[in-house]
């Protein structure tokens, strides 16, 4: 639907919309005929709201399109990818509360290791703790450029993030993650004129980074990926007259929380932090993100079991949001990574819509299979808001 026209049928209320997202949550059988890491998990709760709910798929980006986090999760929030393309490196930087300026480009970085050829032979430097990724951050903050200033800030585990700053830069640049391993880093190149610049920038904080970091292993190497400057997203607030606040415990999501004006409460470690967070403001908003991230670390790792059991830790903690007898409950993931992939996939991803107006259908269990029969079919998944804004009559009637 156009915005303008949605605008004008949007109605405020008190009612509570909650978003729990199972990061990565679609997912595919370790053989052919078998169940799902969902359809594995003994979800008792999620089963009991899928009989009560409304249910489907839907597709985050489009068709056969693998979606990344950040748009994954912007089409949750109700906005389609495409319009709104988000740089991985802002996300980051935004997800600490970085004070981005116009004109400054972030990157994500990924401590990794490689070995004596200059091959990467672990992306992810061996999943090195936070406090030894802020070490490193501090070492490379030593690296100076001519005319540009750089910041080098942790962001979680092997992840941190670089801005850069100066004149004349731009986000035209290709990353140098090769998204796999056995092979050299990429060099930093740009996409257009435009990105020469940075790209010169980039090459050179690559050498002196590289040059401190020599003895460090299994930390002896970065790469960067999602250059990107500040976009232009109207607020939640704005398209949707929500006032919405965001309860996730990793910084990526919190960045693009904040990137669509959402309120964030720092400090949160599990989901027992978010519950208790869940209460202690549900009367200061009516739109709750809540984000669990480890279905999909666990799927990117290939371990089929550990992704079945986090998701069963999601289960065990649906009867914390309960108690608060929310009007309107939204479960899914914002992207599917099969653990037998190891990455993210362009699978479609369940989702179930609970609530006091919706009409069940004949979904009993919560799970790939089950949910492609639910009442809604494959849907773009920027439109769960719209079905969550009409469940909790947020709506009101087109036309006479």
């Amino acid at each position: 639907m156009r915005e303008d026209v949605l605008r004008k049928l949007l109605h405020r209320n008190e009612k509570k919309i909650v978003l729990l997202v199972i990061d990565g949550l679609g997912g595919l059988p370790l053989e052919k005929g078998g169940k799902t890491e969902l359809e594995t998990a003994h979800t008792p709760n999620l089963d009991a709201l899928a009989a009560e709910a409304e249910c489907g798929l839907h597709m985050p980006v489009g068709f056969g399109i693998t979606p990344g986090s950040a748009p994954g999760h912007l089409a949750l929030f109700g906005y389609q990818p495409t319009d709104y393309p988000v740089g991985r490196g802002v996300v980051a930087a935004r997800g600490i509360a970085f004070p981005m300026r116009a004109g400054d480009v972030a990157a994500r970085l990924n401590f990794a290791t490689q070995d004596a050829h200059g091959m990467i032979t672990d992306r992810r430097a061996g999943r090195i703790p936070t406090e030894i990724c802020s070490r490193l951050c501090d070492l490379l903050g030593a690296v100076r450029i001519f005319g540009v200033e750089v910041f080098v800030r942790p962001v979680r585990d092997y992840r941190a993030v670089v801005i850069f700053r100066g004149e004349g830069l731009s986000d035209r640049v290709k990353g140098t993650d090769p998204q796999t391993t056995g092979v050299e880093a990429y060099d930093p190149k740009p996409t257009s004129e435009k990105g020469v610049k940075t790209a010169e920038v980039a090459k050179e904080f690559v050498r002196q980074s590289l040059a401190l970091l020599k003895d460090h292993s299994p930390a002896n190497a970065i790469l960067m990926r999602g250059f990107a400057e500040l976009p232009d997203i109207p607020s939640m607030a704005e398209r949707f007259a929500l006032h919405p606040v965001a309860m996730a415990v990793y910084p990526d999501y919190k960045g693009v929380s904040r990137l669509v004006g959402m309120d964030v409460i720092d400090g949160l470690r599990d989901l027992n932090d978010q519950g208790e967070a869940l209460k202690q403001y549900w009367d200061q908003y009516d739109f709750f993100f809540l984000h669990h991230k480890y279905a999909d670390s666990r799927g990117e790792d290939g371990d089929f079991q550990a992704k079945v059991a986090e998701i069963e830790k999601v289960d065990a903690f649906v009867p914390q949001i309960l108690t608060h007898h929310p009007d309107v409950l939204i479960v899914t993931g914002d992207h599917s990574t099969p653990a037998v992939m190891k990455s993210h996939s362009y699978h479609p991803i369940p989702f179930l819509i609970h609530g006091k107006n919706t009409r069940p259908d004949d979904v009993a269990e919560f799970g790939e299979r089950p949910c492609a029969k639910g009442m809604w079919g494959i849907i773009p998944g920027a439109m769960l808001i719209q079905l969550a804004l009409a469940c909790a009559d947020k709506l009101i009637k087109y036309g006479a």
